[in-house]
This record gives C-alpha cells, structure tokens and sequence, in this order.
C-alpha cells in the first residue's frame, strides 16, 4: 500500500501488515526510529495520482451520474484510452 507521510504512524502500519499488504509509507523526519521506505516504488504513487487528477476533468466520472456500477465503469475505461491516445 502506497501512502504518504501523513499515514505514518504505527498503529495504521501494524494494520496493514495485519491485512497482508506491504506498507511503503516514508516516515516523517520527527520520528524516533526511522523505518526504511522504498523511496523507488513510492515515487510511482505520483503516476496515480496524476492519473486519477486527468480522468477527474471529465465531468461524468467526477460526478458519477451513471446509475450503475458497470456503465460507470465502462465510461473509466473510455476515459483511459482517450488519455492513452492523446
């Protein structure tokens, strides 16, 4: 699970290790022991969220107006190939 900074505490880290997800959360720089981060996988995070900002600009996903879950879905998937076009 890729999360940032504001998600390092040790009771959030416990619960997802509990989970079975490995928690790549960079830990603040006031903490007493420092844990080691992939600071190579959490750069991607950024990809994902500049993904998620693109598709957001599209009204229909933003405000998810379709009813149901499929064409909701089905209208993400258009959005997709039109960014990956361009």
């Amino acid at each position: 699970m890729l999360a940032d900074k504001g998600y390092d505490s040790d009771a959030i880290i416990e619960l997802i290790t509990a989970g079975g997800a490995v928690a790549v959360v960079p830990p603040r720089s006031n903490r007493l022991v420092q844990r080691l981060c992939d600071f190579a996988l959490y750069c991607e995070r950024n990809l994902v969220e500049r993904f998620f900002n693109k598709i957001k600009h599209y009204r229909a996903v933003a405000t998810r107006y379709a009813k149901r879950a499929r064409n909701y879905m089905a209208f993400v998937a258009l959005v997709s190939v039109m960014l990956w076009i361009k």
